[in-house]
C-alpha cells in the first residue's frame, strides 16, 4: 500500500465528508468485525460474506497484503495511517482506493482499527523500485485529523481513537462504556445521540453534521466539529452499532461566518448617502457579529463634505477634532462610551488613536493592558477608567481610508466575549471598514455637492421679494429630501406702472447642474421682464434660450445628449386695472382664491415645456377681484407616486380655501398637506394677495390726435400734480408729457392715452396705436430731431416701452422726492 502523504491526507479527509465513504471495523488481528452498507456498495461484498474474515483478503496486490499483515501484527502499532491501495471487487475487477486507518482503544484494553475507503482518490503512484516503505513511514508519523468513535446498539462507546479525545476533550475513562449523554451531558450531546439512534434504526448514514465540541473552554470558543455517522453490520447483516467519524471544521466555519458578515456589510452599509447614517450602519453591523462595542469617529469636516487630509495627525500642535458618527454596544445605552453619537470627540496625544492617525495603519492589541500606570492609562485616564469599568480586554483601531485619504477611525472592543481578537478578526475588520469607507466617502462627496447646490440655489433665489403696491407675497421652498437639490425657482419682479410679475419654474433633473441652469433662466426672465416683454413672447424667448443652452452643452464627439427641459408659469398683474395676464410652458396652472374662499384653477393653454420648440405660447388675461390670492407652485407640492394628480390638486384647493388667513399661515397650511413621507422632488409655493390702486393714486385722460392737445395735456398733468402735493415735479413732468404726447401725435393715429400713477414713484404713461418703437439717439449739434427721448432719459429715473393689444405705451418714472 503506497501513500503520497499530502494527496492521501486530503483524500482521507474528503472521504468522510461524502456518503460514498466505506467504513469497516477490524479487531486487533485485522479481522473484520463490522461492515457498513457503503462498504458493500464499494466492493460488492455483503456483511455476511466479509465479517469474520481477514481484511487482507480484500487487497488485490501481494505487496499490499504483506504490508497490511505486518502493520496489524505489530503489538504497539498505534496512531493513524493513510495511503492508496488496490481492492478486489466481488466481480473480480480491481478498484483504486484511498484507505484511512485509525487505531482504536476499546474496553478492557482491547485494541482495534477503523478503516475507511473511497474510490474517488487518484490512482496510486509507486516509487521507481516499487518500494512503499518510505511513504508508509511518513504517513505513520502523521496524525490524521479524524476522530473515530464506535458505539454498540445501546449507543455505548466501545472503541475510540486518540484524535477524538484530543478534539472534544472527553477523556478515555469517561467515554468508554458510556453513552454520549452520560459522558457529556447537555443539549449538544442529546442532539448528536438522537442522530446516532436514527442512523442505527434506518441504516441511512448522516453526513457532515456540525456540532460544538464538548471541550471545557474557560470563556473561549469551542471548536466546531463535523460528524458523519454510519451503521456497522455484523456477519448476519444485523446492526452491530454505529461508527462516528469527526473532523475539526472550526477554520472553515469561521471562514463561512466571515463571508456571511461581509455579505451583510454589502447589504447593510451604505443604504443612504447620509454620513451619520452610514457611520451608524458600520457600528451596528460590527456589534455583535465582530465586537461587543464599536465606535466610528470621523474628522469633523467630513459630514460637511469638505476634503479629507492625507493624514489626520497633529496640525500646528493641535490634534483635529472628530465627531462620533457611529456608536453600538451590546449594553443598553452604550455606557462604555465617553461621547454620544453626534458629539465632538477629542483625542489625547500619544495614544493608540493618534498612532493610527499618524501612520494610517491599524492598531491591534489582543490583550489590552489597562493596569494603573500603563501607557494607555497615562495617555487617556478617563478612557482607561471606562475600559476597566466594563472589562474591556481586547482592542482594535482601524483607520477609515478612502481614495488615498484618512476620513477617521473605527474602534472595536470585546467585553463579555472572552475570546480575544486575532489576526483573522483584524483582517475582517479592515475589510468591513474598507467597504464602509467607500460609502462614507460617497456620502461625503454627496454632502459637498448638495451643499454647493443648495448654496448656489439660495444665492440665486430671491431673499427679500416684495410685490410693492400690486401684491403682498409669501413663499416656501423645500429641497428634496431623497435626491440632490433640484431646479425649482420662483421670482417676484417689479414692473413699470406699479405692476408686478410672478414667476415659478422647474428645471428637469437634480443637482448642481440643474441649479445652475435655473440661475441662467431666472436671469433671462428678469432681463426680458425689464424689457416689458408680454408673457407669451417672454416664454418664446426662453424656449429659444433653452434650445441654445442644450446645443452648447452637447458633446460633439459623444453620444447625443438628452434635451434639457424646463417648465415655467409667468404672470403679470396690474393693480390699476386689476388685469392679470398669464402664460405657461408645460407648467401646472395657478390657483386663484377669491375673497369669498372659492378656489379655481383657470383654463390656460398648456404650452410645451421649454427647450422643445414645438408650439407657440398663448397668453390669457382676466380681471381679478381686489384681495384675491394667486398661488403659483411646482409639481412637488401636489404630485405623489402613489396618488393621482387630481388628489393633490384637491388637497391644495382645501388648504387654500381660507382667504382670511395671513399669507404666511396660508403657506404653512398648504405645505402641511404634503404626505408625511419625504418628497422625492423640490417643493415651491408662491402666494400673492392682489392689491388695487384707488382713484386717488392715478389719473387717466384720453386725448384726440391733434397737436393742439399738447398744451392741454401739460395743464392737466400740472393740475393733478398740485393735487398730489408734487409741485416740485411739475416742470420736469411738463417736459416729459410734452415730448411723449408730441411723439404719439407725430407717429401714431387715433386716440392718445395719458396716465399718471403716484405710487413709490411717479409714472407718466402715454399710449398710442402705433407699433413703432422709439430709439434713443445722441443727436449732433445741427440735428433737428432725436432730442426728445434724450431729454426724457435725463429727466426720469428710467423709461421704457411696452406693447399693448392696440399699439404701444411709453412710460417714464421719476422719484417722488428730490434726489
Amino acid at each position: 500500500m503506497d501513500s503520497p502523504p499530502e494527496t492521501a491526507l486530503i483524500s482521507a479527509q474528503s472521504a468522510f465528508q461524502t456518503a460514498g465513504a466505506a467504513v469497516a471495523l477490524l479487531d486487533a488481528a485485522g479481522t473484520v468485525v463490522g461492515w457498513t452498507q457503503a462498504a458493500q456498495r464499494l466492493v460488492g461484498y455483503s456483511a455476511t460474506e466479509v465479517v469474520g474474515r481477514s481484511a487482507a483478503v480484500l487487497l488485490s496486490a501481494t505487496d499490499d497484503r504483506a504490508t497490511a499483515s505486518a502493520f496489524s501484527g505489530q503489538s504497539n502499532a498505534q496512531g493513524d495511517w493513510v495511503g492508496f491501495a488496490e481492492l478486489r471487487h466481488r466481480d473480480g475487477r480491481r478498484i483504486d482506493v484511498c484507505l484511512s486507518v485509525s487505531s482504536l482503544s476499546g474496553q478492557d484494553g482491547l485494541a482495534g482499527w477503523v478503516v475507511s475507503a473511497t474510490d474517488k482518490a487518484t490512482p496510486s503512484s509507486r516509487t521507481a523500485d516499487g518500494s512503499v516503505v518510505d511513504s508508509l513511514h511518513t504517513a505513520l508519523h502523521r496524525r490524521l485529523p479524524i476522530g473515530v468513535v464506535i458505539r454498540d446498539t445501546q449507543l455505548r462507546c466501545t472503541w475510540v481513537n486518540d484524535t477524538q479525545g484530543f478534539k472534544d476533550g472527553i477523556p478515555l475513562h469517561q467515554r468508554l462504556g458510556r453513552r454520549l449523554t452520560e459522558a457529556a451531558p447537555g443539549p449538544g450531546g442529546e442532539t448528536l445521540e438522537k442522530l446516532e439512534h436514527r442512523v442505527l434504526e434506518s441504516g441511512t448514514p448522516a453526513i457532515r453534521v456540525e456540532y460544538r465540541a464538548f471541550l471545557p473552554t474557560k470563556g473561549y470558543r469551542e471548536p466546531t466539529m463535523a460528524a458523519s455517522v454510519f451503521r456497522l453490520d455484523d456477519a448476519e447483516g444485523r446492526a452491530l452499532g454505529v461508527c462516528v467519524v469527526s473532523f475539526d471544521v472550526t477554520d472553515s466555519r469561521q471562514a463561512r461566518e466571515r463571508l456571511a458578515i461581509l455579505g451583510e456589510a454589502s447589504k447593510r452599509i451604505g443604504t443612504t448617502l447620509d454620513v451619520m447614517r452610514t457611520g451608524q450602519e458600520l457600528a451596528d453591523l460590527a456589534v455583535p457579529l465582530l465586537a461587543d462595542f464599536a465606535t466610528v469617529d470621523l474628522a469633523d469636516s467630513i459630514p460637511l463634505g469638505e476634503e479629507p487630509l492625507t493624514r489626520l495627525g497633529t496640525q500646528g500642535g493641535r490634534i483635529p477634532a472628530f465627531r462620533r458618527m457611529g456608536l453600538a454596544s451590546i449594553r443598553q445605552g452604550a455606557p462604555e462610551s465617553l461621547y454620544a453619537q453626534g458629539e465632538l470627540v477629542f483625542v489625547a496625544e500619544d495614544c493608540p488613536y493618534t498612532r493610527v492617525l499618524h501612520s494610517g495603519k491599524s492598531y491591534f492589541d489582543p490583550i489590552l493592558d489597562i493596569s494603573p500606570g500603563s501607557c494607555l492609562d497615562q495617555a487617556d485616564p478617563a478612557q482607561t477608567l471606562k475600559f476597566r469599568e466594563h472589562a474591556m480586554h481586547s482592542f482594535m483601531v482601524v483607520p477609515i481610508h478612502a481614495r488615498g485619504a484618512v476620513l477617521g477611525m473605527a474602534v472595536f472592543m470585546r467585553t463579555r466575549d472572552r475570546m480575544p481578537f486575532d489576526e483573522e478578526d483584524l483582517l475582517l475588520a479592515e475589510e468591513i471598514v474598507g467597504r464602509a469607507a467607500l460609502s462614507l466617502d460617497n456620502a461625503r462627496r454627496y454632502a459637498r455637492e448638495r451643499a454647493a447646490a443648495l448654496a448656489l440655489q439660495r444665492h440665486l433665489l430671491p431673499h427679500q421679494a416684495t410685490g410693492g403696491s400690486a401684491a403682498e407675497v409669501a413663499w416656501r421652498y423645500l429641497p428634496a429630501d431623497s435626491h440632490d437639490v433640484g431646479g425649482d425657482w420662483f421670482d417676484v419682479i417689479p414692473l413699470s406702472g406699479a405692476r408686478v410679475a410672478l414667476v415659478v419654474g422647474d428645471v428637469v433633473g437634480h443637482g448642481i447642474n440643474a441649479a445652475a441652469t435655473m440661475g441662467r433662466l431666472r436671469t433671462a426672465v428678469r432681463t426680458l421682464a425689464a424689457m416689458d416683454t408680454p408673457p407669451d413672447e417672454l416664454l418664446a424667448h426662453l424656449d429659444e434660450l433653452v434650445l441654445r443652452l442644450a446645443e452648447e452643452d452637447a458633446d460633439p464627439w459623444g453620444p447625443a445628449a438628452a434635451v434639457m427641459g424646463a417648465t415655467c408659469l409667468y404672470v403679470v398683474y396690474d393693480p390699476v386695472t386689476r388685469h392679470c395676464t398669464m402664460a405657461r410652458a408645460g407648467h401646472l396652472p395657478p390657483a386663484i382664491v377669491d375673497p369669498d374662499g372659492h378656489v379655481t384653477f383657470p383654463e390656460l393653454p398648456t404650452g410645451a415645456p421649454l427647450g422643445l420648440g414645438l408650439v407657440p405660447f398663448e397668453s390669457v388675461t382676466m380681471e381679478l377681484t381686489g384681495g384675491s390670492v394667486l398661488a403659483l407652485y411646482t409639481d412637488g407640492l401636489i404630485e405623489a407616486r402613489d396618488q393621482d394628480i387630481d388628489v393633490g390638486m384637491d388637497r391644495l384647493r382645501a388648504a387654500l380655501a381660507h382667504p382670511g388667513l395671513p399669507l404666511e399661515d396660508l403657506c404653512t397650511s398648504a405645505i402641511d398637506t404634503l404626505p408625511t413621507k419625504a418628497s422625492c422632488d423640490d417643493v415651491t409655493l408662491l402666494l400673492a394677495r392682489t392689491r388695487s390702486l384707488g382713484p386717488s393714486q392715478f389719473a387717466t385722460w384720453h386725448l384726440p390726435d391733434d397737436p393742439a392737445v399738447v398744451s392741454r395735456a401739460r395743464a392737466m398733468a400740472t393740475r393733478q400734480l398740485n393735487q398730489w402735493g408734487l409741485a416740485h415735479l411739475v416742470e420736469s413732468t411738463q417736459l416729459i408729457v410734452s415730448e411723449l404726447v408730441t411723439n404719439a401725435i407725430r407717429y401714431g393715429t387715433g386716440t392718445i392715452g395719458l396716465r399718471l400713477i403716484r405710487d413709490k414713484v411717479l409714472t407718466c404713461e402715454v399710449s398710442d396705436t402705433s407699433n413703432s418703437s422709439p430709439r434713443l439717439r445722441h443727436p449732433g449739434t445741427t440735428d433737428e430731431n432725436g432730442r426728445g427721448l434724450l431729454l426724457i432719459s435725463q429727466l426720469s429715473r428710467r423709461w421704457g416701452t411696452r406693447y399693448t393689444p392696440d399699439g404701444k405705451l411709453i412710460w417714464a418714472e421719476q422719484q417722488l422726492t428730490p434726489g
